[in-house]
């Protein structure tokens, strides 16, 4: 599941700053996109709607899986001097 979620932010953010990382949660598996702050507007969307089509394309991969995931989109803190 984390490379589909992988190619669609790569499509999205060609170029961008970004890390995509499996995380173990409660009853759920956490699929946690790390982006930039300049591309988050890429992933999230006007009005959040790309974000909610990635949330949709990962719930109708898994199917009738036992497994459950959620996508979490994070703003990567960066620190400059």
């Amino acid at each position: 599941m984390i490379e589909l979620v992988e190619y669609l932010v790569s499509a999205l953010v060609p170029d961008g700053d970004y890390t995509v990382e499996q995380r173990d949660g409660e009853g759920a598996i956490d699929i946690v996109i790390t982006i930039s702050k300049d591309d988050i507007g890429k992933i999230i969307g006007k009005q959040g709607r790309i974000a909610k089509a990635i949330r949709t394309i990962v719930k109708s991969a898994n199917g009738k899986g036992n497994v459950k995931y959620n996508v979490v989109i994070e703003e990567k803190n960066e620190v400059r001097i």
